[in-house]
Protein backbone atom coordinates (compact mmCIF):
# COMPACT_ATOMS: atom_id res chain seq x y z
CA UNK A 1 0.00 0.00 0.00
CA UNK A 2 1.37 3.42 -0.97
CA UNK A 3 2.29 5.72 1.91
CA UNK A 4 -0.30 8.42 2.61
CA UNK A 5 0.63 11.97 1.70
CA UNK A 6 0.14 14.87 4.07
CA UNK A 7 -3.40 16.22 3.62
CA UNK A 8 -2.21 19.81 3.28
CA UNK A 9 0.23 18.69 0.58
CA UNK A 10 -2.56 16.83 -1.26
CA UNK A 11 -4.68 19.99 -1.48
CA UNK A 12 -1.70 22.29 -2.04
CA UNK A 13 -2.45 24.59 0.93
CA UNK A 14 -0.46 25.56 4.03
CA UNK A 15 -1.41 24.67 7.58
CA UNK A 16 -2.86 28.11 8.22
CA UNK A 17 -5.28 27.90 5.28
CA UNK A 18 -8.80 29.13 5.90
CA UNK A 19 -11.89 27.00 5.37
CA UNK A 20 -12.64 28.87 2.13
CA UNK A 21 -9.09 28.31 0.86
CA UNK A 22 -9.36 24.59 1.62
CA UNK A 23 -12.73 24.39 -0.11
CA UNK A 24 -11.44 26.24 -3.19
CA UNK A 25 -8.32 24.05 -3.40
CA UNK A 26 -10.37 20.86 -3.16
CA UNK A 27 -12.81 22.06 -5.80
CA UNK A 28 -9.94 22.77 -8.24
CA UNK A 29 -8.36 19.34 -7.75
CA UNK A 30 -11.69 17.49 -7.78
CA UNK A 31 -12.71 19.06 -11.09
CA UNK A 32 -9.30 18.27 -12.62
CA UNK A 33 -9.42 14.59 -11.67
CA UNK A 34 -13.21 14.14 -11.87
CA UNK A 35 -14.05 10.66 -13.29
CA UNK A 36 -16.33 12.20 -15.93
CA UNK A 37 -13.34 14.09 -17.30
CA UNK A 38 -11.00 11.09 -16.99
CA UNK A 39 -13.07 8.02 -17.94
CA UNK A 40 -11.24 4.76 -17.21
CA UNK A 41 -8.21 6.56 -15.76
CA UNK A 42 -7.44 4.73 -12.49
CA UNK A 43 -4.66 7.16 -11.54
CA UNK A 44 -7.03 10.13 -11.82
CA UNK A 45 -9.66 8.25 -9.82
CA UNK A 46 -7.18 7.61 -7.00
CA UNK A 47 -6.15 11.28 -6.94
CA UNK A 48 -9.82 12.26 -6.85
CA UNK A 49 -10.38 9.99 -3.83
CA UNK A 50 -7.16 11.20 -2.17
CA UNK A 51 -8.32 14.82 -2.46
CA UNK A 52 -11.77 13.92 -1.09
CA UNK A 53 -10.16 12.17 1.88
CA UNK A 54 -7.99 15.22 2.60
CA UNK A 55 -10.99 17.54 2.34
CA UNK A 56 -13.06 15.27 4.59
CA UNK A 57 -10.53 15.85 7.36
CA UNK A 58 -9.45 19.46 6.83
CA UNK A 59 -12.87 21.05 6.31
CA UNK A 60 -14.10 19.63 9.64
CA UNK A 61 -12.67 21.69 12.58
CA UNK A 62 -12.66 18.75 15.02
CA UNK A 63 -11.03 16.30 12.61
CA UNK A 64 -8.53 18.92 11.51
CA UNK A 65 -7.52 19.68 15.09
CA UNK A 66 -6.90 15.99 15.78
CA UNK A 67 -4.94 15.60 12.53
CA UNK A 68 -2.80 18.67 13.26
CA UNK A 69 -2.00 17.31 16.73
CA UNK A 70 -1.54 13.59 16.10
CA UNK A 71 -1.29 13.09 12.31
CA UNK A 72 -2.48 9.77 10.89
CA UNK A 73 -1.85 7.99 14.21
CA UNK A 74 -4.25 10.12 16.23
CA UNK A 75 -7.38 8.85 18.01
CA UNK A 76 -10.26 8.21 15.64
CA UNK A 77 -8.12 8.16 12.51
CA UNK A 78 -9.61 4.79 11.59
CA UNK A 79 -12.92 6.58 11.09
CA UNK A 80 -11.62 8.39 8.02
CA UNK A 81 -8.06 7.21 7.45
CA UNK A 82 -9.22 4.56 4.96
CA UNK A 83 -11.74 6.89 3.37
CA UNK A 84 -10.56 6.38 -0.25
CA UNK A 85 -10.54 2.60 0.00
CA UNK A 86 -13.87 2.21 1.79
CA UNK A 87 -16.04 4.72 -0.06
CA UNK A 88 -17.15 4.72 -3.68
CA UNK A 89 -17.74 7.64 -6.02
CA UNK A 90 -21.42 7.93 -5.16
CA UNK A 91 -20.57 8.32 -1.48
CA UNK A 92 -18.05 11.05 -2.23
CA UNK A 93 -20.46 12.91 -4.50
CA UNK A 94 -23.25 12.72 -1.95
CA UNK A 95 -21.03 14.04 0.86
CA UNK A 96 -19.28 16.87 -0.97
CA UNK A 97 -21.59 17.66 -3.89
CA UNK A 98 -22.24 21.19 -2.62
CA UNK A 99 -18.73 22.42 -3.40
CA UNK A 100 -19.33 22.11 -7.15
CA UNK A 101 -21.71 25.04 -7.16
CA UNK A 102 -24.96 23.23 -7.89
CA UNK A 103 -23.45 20.25 -9.73
CA UNK A 104 -21.49 17.52 -8.03
CA UNK A 105 -19.91 16.54 -11.28
CA UNK A 106 -20.39 16.38 -15.01
CA UNK A 107 -22.75 13.41 -15.03
CA UNK A 108 -25.90 14.79 -13.42
CA UNK A 109 -25.34 14.90 -9.66
CA UNK A 110 -27.37 17.59 -7.87
CA UNK A 111 -25.85 20.18 -5.63
CA UNK A 112 -28.09 19.16 -2.73
CA UNK A 113 -26.06 16.00 -2.27
CA UNK A 114 -28.72 13.69 -3.72
CA UNK A 115 -28.00 11.81 -6.85
CA UNK A 116 -30.22 12.10 -9.91
CA UNK A 117 -31.71 9.06 -11.56
CA UNK A 118 -29.18 6.75 -13.12
CA UNK A 119 -28.81 6.64 -16.90
CA UNK A 120 -27.12 3.49 -18.10
CA UNK A 121 -24.13 3.76 -20.43
CA UNK A 122 -23.25 1.05 -22.91
CA UNK A 123 -19.75 -0.39 -22.83
CA UNK A 124 -17.04 0.60 -25.30
CA UNK A 125 -15.88 -1.59 -28.18
CA UNK A 126 -12.35 -2.00 -29.53
CA UNK A 127 -11.32 -2.50 -33.14
CA UNK A 128 -7.98 -2.83 -34.91
CA UNK A 129 -7.38 -1.46 -38.39
CA UNK A 130 -4.30 -1.91 -40.60
CA UNK A 131 -3.60 1.06 -42.84
CA UNK A 132 -1.35 1.48 -45.83
CA UNK A 133 1.04 4.43 -45.94
CA UNK A 134 -1.10 5.96 -48.68
CA UNK A 135 -4.20 5.77 -46.45
CA UNK A 136 -2.27 7.34 -43.60
CA UNK A 137 -1.08 10.16 -45.86
CA UNK A 138 -4.53 11.11 -47.11
CA UNK A 139 -6.92 9.87 -44.43
CA UNK A 140 -9.53 7.21 -45.09
CA UNK A 141 -13.06 6.16 -44.21
CA UNK A 142 -13.45 2.49 -43.28
CA UNK A 143 -16.63 0.46 -42.95
CA UNK A 144 -16.95 -2.27 -40.32
CA UNK A 145 -19.73 -4.72 -39.61
CA UNK A 146 -19.81 -4.71 -35.82
CA UNK A 147 -21.55 -7.20 -33.54
CA UNK A 148 -22.81 -5.32 -30.52
CA UNK A 149 -25.72 -4.52 -28.23
CA UNK A 150 -28.42 -2.61 -30.12
CA UNK A 151 -31.76 -1.17 -29.06
CA UNK A 152 -34.35 -3.93 -28.61
CA UNK A 153 -36.56 -4.12 -31.70
CA UNK A 154 -39.54 -5.36 -29.66
CA UNK A 155 -39.78 -2.73 -26.90
CA UNK A 156 -37.71 -0.03 -28.64
CA UNK A 157 -35.40 0.23 -25.66
CA UNK A 158 -37.96 0.78 -22.89
CA UNK A 159 -37.52 -2.72 -21.43
CA UNK A 160 -41.30 -3.05 -20.99
CA UNK A 161 -43.95 -5.01 -22.86
CA UNK A 162 -46.37 -2.98 -24.96
CA UNK A 163 -49.00 -1.35 -22.77
CA UNK A 164 -46.97 -1.91 -19.63
CA UNK A 165 -45.84 1.04 -17.57
CA UNK A 166 -43.21 1.77 -14.98
CA UNK A 167 -43.94 2.51 -11.34
CA UNK A 168 -42.03 4.26 -8.61
CA UNK A 169 -39.37 2.12 -6.98
CA UNK A 170 -40.66 0.97 -3.58
CA UNK A 171 -37.16 0.89 -2.10
CA UNK A 172 -35.91 4.40 -2.89
CA UNK A 173 -39.30 6.01 -3.58
CA UNK A 174 -38.17 7.34 -6.93
CA UNK A 175 -34.94 9.04 -5.84
CA UNK A 176 -32.62 6.38 -7.30
CA UNK A 177 -30.51 6.38 -4.13
CA UNK A 178 -30.65 4.90 -0.67
CA UNK A 179 -29.19 6.40 2.48
CA UNK A 180 -26.94 4.50 4.88
CA UNK A 181 -26.53 5.75 8.45
CA UNK A 182 -23.52 4.59 10.46
CA UNK A 183 -22.22 5.41 13.91
CA UNK A 184 -18.69 6.83 14.09
CA UNK A 185 -16.55 8.44 16.76
CA UNK A 186 -17.80 11.80 15.52
CA UNK A 187 -21.47 10.85 15.69
CA UNK A 188 -23.92 9.62 13.07
CA UNK A 189 -22.68 9.68 9.47
CA UNK A 190 -24.95 9.43 6.45
CA UNK A 191 -23.83 8.24 3.03
CA UNK A 192 -25.79 7.59 -0.14
CA UNK A 193 -25.49 4.87 -2.75
CA UNK A 194 -27.29 3.56 -5.82
CA UNK A 195 -30.56 1.83 -5.08
CA UNK A 196 -30.07 -1.95 -5.58
CA UNK A 197 -33.71 -2.49 -6.59
CA UNK A 198 -33.98 -0.07 -9.51
CA UNK A 199 -30.26 0.39 -10.27
CA UNK A 200 -30.56 4.13 -9.72
CA UNK A 201 -33.40 4.70 -12.21
CA UNK A 202 -36.05 5.49 -9.61
CA UNK A 203 -38.62 3.30 -11.37
CA UNK A 204 -39.24 -0.42 -11.85
CA UNK A 205 -40.97 -2.11 -14.78
CA UNK A 206 -44.19 -3.99 -14.04
CA UNK A 207 -44.14 -6.26 -17.09
CA UNK A 208 -40.66 -6.74 -18.57
CA UNK A 209 -40.14 -7.21 -22.30
CA UNK A 210 -40.03 -10.93 -23.09
CA UNK A 211 -37.63 -10.36 -25.96
CA UNK A 212 -34.83 -8.60 -24.05
CA UNK A 213 -35.75 -9.50 -20.46
CA UNK A 214 -36.27 -5.86 -19.54
CA UNK A 215 -32.78 -4.65 -20.50
CA UNK A 216 -33.94 -2.71 -23.55
CA UNK A 217 -31.06 -4.09 -25.66
CA UNK A 218 -30.43 -7.16 -27.80
CA UNK A 219 -27.51 -8.64 -29.73
CA UNK A 220 -27.26 -7.44 -33.30
CA UNK A 221 -25.06 -6.08 -36.06
CA UNK A 222 -24.46 -2.61 -37.40
CA UNK A 223 -22.36 -1.31 -40.28
CA UNK A 224 -20.28 1.53 -38.85
CA UNK A 225 -18.41 4.10 -40.92
CA UNK A 226 -15.26 5.32 -39.22
CA UNK A 227 -13.36 8.31 -40.52
CA UNK A 228 -9.65 8.06 -39.79
CA UNK A 229 -7.75 11.35 -40.12
CA UNK A 230 -4.55 11.74 -42.10
CA UNK A 231 -1.25 11.43 -40.28
CA UNK A 232 -2.14 8.76 -37.70
CA UNK A 233 0.60 6.43 -36.52
CA UNK A 234 1.07 2.91 -35.16
CA UNK A 235 -0.39 2.63 -31.67
CA UNK A 236 -2.67 5.66 -31.88
CA UNK A 237 -6.32 5.27 -30.88
CA UNK A 238 -9.16 6.98 -32.74
CA UNK A 239 -12.26 7.34 -30.57
CA UNK A 240 -15.66 7.19 -32.26
CA UNK A 241 -18.28 8.43 -29.77
CA UNK A 242 -21.73 6.88 -29.57
CA UNK A 243 -21.05 3.89 -31.81
CA UNK A 244 -20.36 1.31 -29.09
CA UNK A 245 -22.84 -0.91 -27.25
CA UNK A 246 -26.29 0.57 -26.66
CA UNK A 247 -27.10 1.62 -23.11
CA UNK A 248 -29.78 -0.31 -21.27
CA UNK A 249 -33.31 1.12 -21.30
CA UNK A 250 -32.60 4.04 -23.63
CA UNK A 251 -29.31 4.84 -21.95
CA UNK A 252 -26.22 6.41 -23.49
CA UNK A 253 -24.31 4.47 -26.14
CA UNK A 254 -20.67 3.58 -25.54
CA UNK A 255 -17.82 4.46 -27.90
CA UNK A 256 -15.69 2.54 -30.38
CA UNK A 257 -11.94 2.76 -29.89
CA UNK A 258 -10.02 2.10 -33.10
CA UNK A 259 -6.40 0.99 -32.63
CA UNK A 260 -4.13 1.89 -35.54
CA UNK A 261 -1.63 -0.51 -37.11
CA UNK A 262 0.64 0.33 -40.06
CA UNK A 263 1.45 -1.88 -43.03
CA UNK A 264 5.09 -1.81 -44.19
CA UNK A 265 5.80 0.13 -47.39
CA UNK A 266 8.13 -1.01 -50.18
CA UNK A 267 9.18 2.51 -51.20
CA UNK A 268 9.37 4.63 -48.06
CA UNK A 269 10.43 4.24 -44.45
CA UNK A 270 8.47 6.30 -41.95
CA UNK A 271 10.27 8.38 -39.31
CA UNK A 272 7.55 10.24 -37.37
CA UNK A 273 6.12 12.57 -40.04
CA UNK A 274 9.21 12.33 -42.27
CA UNK A 275 9.52 9.81 -45.08
CA UNK A 276 12.88 8.28 -45.96
CA UNK A 277 13.66 7.20 -49.52
CA UNK A 278 16.85 5.34 -50.37
CA UNK A 279 18.05 6.44 -53.83
CA UNK A 280 20.39 4.06 -55.66
CA UNK A 281 22.35 6.31 -58.04
CA UNK A 282 24.27 4.94 -61.00
CA UNK A 283 27.97 5.71 -61.10
CA UNK A 284 27.99 7.89 -64.25
CA UNK A 285 25.28 10.20 -62.81
CA UNK A 286 27.10 10.35 -59.46
CA UNK A 287 30.33 11.31 -61.25
CA UNK A 288 28.97 13.57 -64.00
CA UNK A 289 25.80 14.88 -62.40
CA UNK A 290 22.36 14.73 -63.91
CA UNK A 291 18.66 14.72 -63.24
CA UNK A 292 16.90 11.94 -61.32
CA UNK A 293 13.27 11.28 -60.43
CA UNK A 294 12.22 10.91 -56.79
CA UNK A 295 8.83 9.28 -56.02
CA UNK A 296 6.47 11.00 -53.57
CA UNK A 297 3.65 9.74 -51.37
CA UNK A 298 1.25 11.68 -53.63
CA UNK A 299 2.09 9.33 -56.49
CA UNK A 300 3.89 11.91 -58.59
CA UNK A 301 7.65 12.12 -59.19
CA UNK A 302 9.92 15.05 -58.49
CA UNK A 303 12.87 15.83 -60.76
CA UNK A 304 15.96 16.58 -58.70
CA UNK A 305 19.30 17.72 -60.07
CA UNK A 306 22.33 15.82 -58.76
CA UNK A 307 25.60 17.74 -58.67
CA UNK A 308 28.71 16.27 -60.34
CA UNK A 309 30.76 14.27 -57.86
CA UNK A 310 27.82 13.32 -55.64
CA UNK A 311 29.19 11.11 -52.89
CA UNK A 312 27.56 8.01 -51.36
CA UNK A 313 25.88 8.94 -48.07
CA UNK A 314 24.74 12.37 -49.25
CA UNK A 315 21.34 13.36 -47.89
CA UNK A 316 18.73 15.54 -49.58
CA UNK A 317 15.77 16.97 -47.71
CA UNK A 318 12.65 17.89 -49.66
CA UNK A 319 10.64 20.15 -47.36
CA UNK A 320 6.95 19.48 -46.82
CA UNK A 321 6.86 16.29 -48.92
CA UNK A 322 6.35 13.95 -45.96
CA UNK A 323 3.25 13.02 -43.96
CA UNK A 324 0.77 15.52 -42.52
CA UNK A 325 0.52 16.03 -38.77
CA UNK A 326 -2.65 14.73 -37.16
CA UNK A 327 -5.05 17.59 -36.61
CA UNK A 328 -4.55 18.96 -33.12
CA UNK A 329 -1.12 17.30 -32.69
CA UNK A 330 1.07 19.52 -34.81
CA UNK A 331 1.12 21.60 -37.97
CA UNK A 332 2.12 21.15 -41.59
CA UNK A 333 3.85 18.22 -43.22
CA UNK A 334 7.06 16.37 -42.55
CA UNK A 335 9.88 16.13 -45.08
CA UNK A 336 10.98 13.62 -47.68
CA UNK A 337 14.56 12.63 -46.82
CA UNK A 338 16.56 11.13 -49.70
CA UNK A 339 19.58 9.01 -48.77
CA UNK A 340 21.96 8.62 -51.73
CA UNK A 341 23.83 5.38 -52.42
CA UNK A 342 25.93 4.67 -55.51
CA UNK A 343 25.42 1.42 -57.38
CA UNK A 344 28.55 -0.57 -58.22
CA UNK A 345 27.89 -3.36 -60.76
CA UNK A 346 29.01 -6.86 -59.76
CA UNK A 347 29.77 -8.02 -63.32
CA UNK A 348 31.47 -6.11 -66.15
CA UNK A 349 32.00 -6.74 -69.84
CA UNK A 350 35.52 -6.79 -71.31
CA UNK A 351 35.07 -3.30 -72.74
CA UNK A 352 33.80 -1.96 -69.39
CA UNK A 353 36.72 -3.47 -67.54
CA UNK A 354 39.16 -1.97 -70.03
CA UNK A 355 37.63 1.49 -69.65
CA UNK A 356 37.76 1.33 -65.87
CA UNK A 357 41.36 0.11 -65.94
CA UNK A 358 42.26 3.33 -67.76
CA UNK A 359 40.52 5.34 -65.03
CA UNK A 360 42.43 3.49 -62.31
CA UNK A 361 45.59 5.39 -63.10
CA UNK A 362 43.88 8.81 -62.99
CA UNK A 363 44.44 10.89 -59.86
CA UNK A 364 40.77 11.92 -59.92
CA UNK A 365 39.74 8.31 -59.34
CA UNK A 366 42.30 7.72 -56.61
CA UNK A 367 40.96 10.47 -54.36
CA UNK A 368 43.09 13.07 -52.63
CA UNK A 369 44.32 12.83 -49.06
CA UNK A 370 41.62 15.13 -47.71
CA UNK A 371 38.85 13.04 -49.29
CA UNK A 372 40.35 9.82 -47.98
CA UNK A 373 40.60 11.34 -44.49
CA UNK A 374 36.95 12.45 -44.61
CA UNK A 375 35.78 8.98 -45.69
CA UNK A 376 37.92 7.40 -42.98
CA UNK A 377 36.41 9.63 -40.32
CA UNK A 378 32.86 8.84 -41.47
CA UNK A 379 33.43 5.13 -41.19
CA UNK A 380 35.32 5.53 -37.91
CA UNK A 381 32.46 7.50 -36.36
CA UNK A 382 29.94 5.05 -37.72
CA UNK A 383 31.55 2.02 -36.11
CA UNK A 384 32.65 3.73 -32.86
Amino acid sequence: MAQKRDYYEVLGVDKNATEDQIKKAYRTIAIKYHPDRNPGNKEAEEKFKEAAEAYDVLHDPQKRQQYDQFGFSGPGMGGFGDFGASMNMDDIFSMFGDIFGGRAGFGGFGGSGTRGRQQHRGSDLRLKVRLSLDEIAHGVTKKFKVRKDITCSHCHGTGAEAGSSSEQCPTCHGSGVITHTTQSIFGMMQTQGVCPTCGGEGTVIKNKCKHCGGTGVEKGEEVVEIKIPAGVAEGMVVNVPGKGNAGKRKGVNGDIQVFIEEEPNDTFIRDDNDLIYNLLLDFPTAALGGEVEIPTIEGSKLKVKMEPGTQPGKTLRLRGKGLPAVQGYGRGNGDLVVNVSVYVPKTLSREEKSAIEQFRQSDNFKGDAATKHTIFQKFKNYFS
